[in-house]
């Protein structure tokens, strides 16, 4: 997907929700391999939606355990079999 105008949008879920789902599936299917830089720019512009959006949806696969973010270095998508301890 490149075009935000042909991205079907759920009513039904915040498009946050949407856009981590959309990456979390990506990341399972190794379109984002493990130590791949996830930019919020792109999924800003991708998605046609502002960067508190795609933070918010980065937030969610943080608490997934599909990607880690640092201050100054950006987020990174982690192995995809780690998981968070619960």
């Amino acid at each position: 997907m490149t075009d935000h105008d042909e991205f079907a949008w759920d009513q039904t879920l915040y498009k946050y929700e949407q856009i981590a789902q959309v990456i979390a599936e990506r990341i399972r299917k190794d379109v984002y391999p493990p130590q791949s830089v996830l930019s919020e720019v792109r999924f800003e512009d991708e998605f046609g939606v502002s960067r508190p959006t795609v933070r918010l949806a980065f937030k969610l696969l943080r608490e997934e355990g599909l990607i880690v973010t640092r201050r100054g270095k950006g987020s990174v998508v982690v192995h995809k079999d780690h998981r968070p301890p619960r």
